[in-house]
């Protein structure tokens, strides 16, 4: 359940019976009404601005309407007392069984516990990592991975059908770089010394592609070959190997995408033609010239006509070229002609995660999109750099490859769970530090540590101490779904009660602003109310999970720590991020 959504329909129910006796006039709209947590926890559990938005429309004043409003609420049996604040504000105290009851819940539905059905089996395509295949995934696409597979998550746990897709750019110059390194890695394989050119890539990353070649094609392309006889092959089986060492590099961080499109096959099928006939048909393409580039002098610049997208239509800065002089598709035809194919394929609502980086193109690639997909839309995401740190100071160089700090060196270092939740602990568009130091530290300033000690402590308390303590006791969840929760009756059990409740808006919340790092945020929260729990039995033994000689405050305390359990691994299956039920 959750709780907000449930008030907010009794909320209305009782303005539908004030419309209903007269006391709200007909026709009022209830849109901008909100049942929340109050800022103020001590003002209450839930707050309704109901009375506010609705007086002007209501044609009454705030405090009288609110004043006929509490009265209606305070008859329900889930609430315990009505306040009004300000100028109208109302705010609830619910009633201690009403919170009760939600340990129960939380059992009997387990980790779906805060599943919903917001997405409504929508499909959704999100589209991350799309890192070029030129070589093994670097730390900097770490963070965009984490944050693309994170958010894939979240929306499917709302109810969304979701894709999770890479985009494979194996059609662009960058493909014939890496041909080209990978055949100088060829002939040094056959023995011969060679020199990197500057444009290519050095790293040895390439040495054992070299090798297969050799072996696969022996000295086919050693003497008297020109570039024309190797190109096509070494494109393809360089880019099958650098694709082969990403999804390595991906699977050691926890990600499993479900489609890989290439791009050239996008330009084989035709697809791109088509995009632009459906543009023309709409009549927002035109034949043009583009004004000089900024801080290009007129004299300096060679008009061309050029077949162009109006994209300033659809609140882009200029319009875009989407075909060249000389009759070429542009990057900017080929990218949205991608997004088109994804429409085709029943994506009209589609998240793509993207690099700092990319900012400046976020607007044109909305705007393309904008033109075909009047009924969904494209959300870019955009990820900071991370910035690592060992001993206090920033990491630069990588040991294995000379030039960059590989995602797998990073993972094979402190884990992946480790990475994925560091990762998750800033929003995406904020830089985020890296510590290796501190993210193995173990302490309440490392939340993934905070958060898995929790976690492991009741494991602990329900696996171990429990049946020490109480041999024979059931302690199932079907057992424990059965304690009398009434025993559950002080200040701080309830009040986590309460945050575990929060969960279900906190997940849906999360997914409509496409926030995973709440989620995060989240589990540090609940794990440290559970901490502050577990250090005042230590003060106090009568405030123990388990005391000796009360079985049902026993089992009524085991429910409700495992149901902390639940929320805990329910929001790392989130995070990609397995629980842990020991530490060591």
């Amino acid at each position: 359940m959750n709780v907000f959504e449930y008030f907010s329909g009794l909320v209305e129910a009782a303005l539908n019976e004030m419309t209903t006796n007269g006391s709200l006039k007909d026709g009022l709209s209830f849109a901008n009404v909100t049942v929340e947590p109050p800022r103020d926890p001590s003002h209450g559990d839930i707050a309704t601005n109901a009375a506010l938005v609705l007086s002007k429309q209501a044609s009454m004043n705030p405090r009288a309407l609110a004043t006929i409003l509490a009265e209606r609420l305070e008859t329900l049996a889930e609430v315990d007392t009505v306040d009004i604040a300000g100028p109208g504000f109302i705010n609830l105290r619910v009633d201690a069984t009403f919170w009760q009851a939600r340990v129960a819940e939380m059992l009997a539905l387990g980790e779906a516990y805060g599943d919903s059905d917001m997405g409504a089996a929508k499909p959704y395509n999100v589209e991350y990592v799309s890192a070029n295949p030129t070589g093994p995934m670097h730390v900097g696409h770490t963070r965009g991975a984490v944050f693309g597979d994170a958010l894939a998550n979240l929306l499917a746990k709302v109810g969304y059908n979701v894709a999770r897709e890479y985009y494979i750019n194996d059609a662009g110059s960058q493909i014939d770089v890496l041909a080209k390194s990978a055949y100088l890695r060829y002939r040094e394989a056959h023995g011969e010394r060679i020199q990197i050119p500057e444009g290519l890539y050095p790293g040895d990353y390439l040495v054992g592609l070299g090798r297969h070649l050799k072996t696969k094609y022996g000295d086919r392309w050693m003497n008297g070959s020109s570039e024309g006889d190797w190109m096509p092959i070494i494109r393809s089986e360089a880019t099958d190997a650098m694709m082969d060492l990403i999804r390595d590099d991906l699977e050691a961080l926890g990600i499993k995408q479900d489609v890989f499109f290439s791009e050239k096959t996008l330009h084989e099928s035709g697809r791109i033609k088509e995009l632009l006939d459906v543009l023309e048909e709409r009549g927002v393409v035109y034949r043009g010239v583009l004004e000089p580039p900024k801080g290009m002098k007129p004299d300096e610049w060679e008009p061309r006509e050029q077949l162009l997208f109006r994209a300033t239509d659809f609140g882009d800065d200029i319009d875009r070229p989407l075909q060249k002089s000389n009759g070429d598709y542009t990057y900017f035809a080929a990218d949205i002609a991608y997004h088109y194919d994804k429409y085709v394929r029943g994506f009209h609502h589609m998240v793509n995660v993207f690099g700092a980086d990319h900012s400046g193109y976020v607007k044109r690639l909305v705007a393309g999109v904008k033109a075909f997909n009047e009924d969904g839309k494209l959300d870019v995401r955009l990820c900071q750099l991370v910035h690592l740190f060992r001993n206090g100071e920033q990491v630069k160089m990588s040991k294995r490859s000379g030039t960059f700090i590989t995602l797998r060196e990073v993972v094979d270092e402190v884990g992946k769970d480790v990475v994925r939740f560091i990762m998750l602990t800033r929003k995406n568009d904020a830089p985020l530090d890296f510590d290796y130091a501190k993210v193995v530290e173990q302490s309440k300033d490392n939340p993934v540590f905070y958060v898995q000690y929790a976690n492991a402590r009741i494991n602990s308390v329900i696996r171990n101490r429990a049946p020490e303590m109480m041999p024979g006791l059931d302690v199932s969840d079907k057992a424990l779904m059965q304690a009398d929760m009434a025993e559950l009756s002080s200040v701080s059990e309830l009040n986590i009660i309460k945050r575990c409740a929060e969960w279900p808006r906190v997940v849906e919340a999360a997914a409509q602003a496409k926030e995973p790092h709440r989620i995060a945020f989240y589990l540090y929260d609940l794990a440290s109310d559970f901490h502050a729990l577990w250090n005042q039995g230590n003060v106090d033994s009568g405030l123990r999970f388990v005391v000796e000689g009360k079985e049902a405050l026993s089992l009524a305390r085991l429910a409700l720590i495992r149901s902390v359990a639940i929320v805990l691994a329910s929001g790392l299956n989130v995070l990609g991020v397995k629980p842990v039920e020991e530490m060591r």
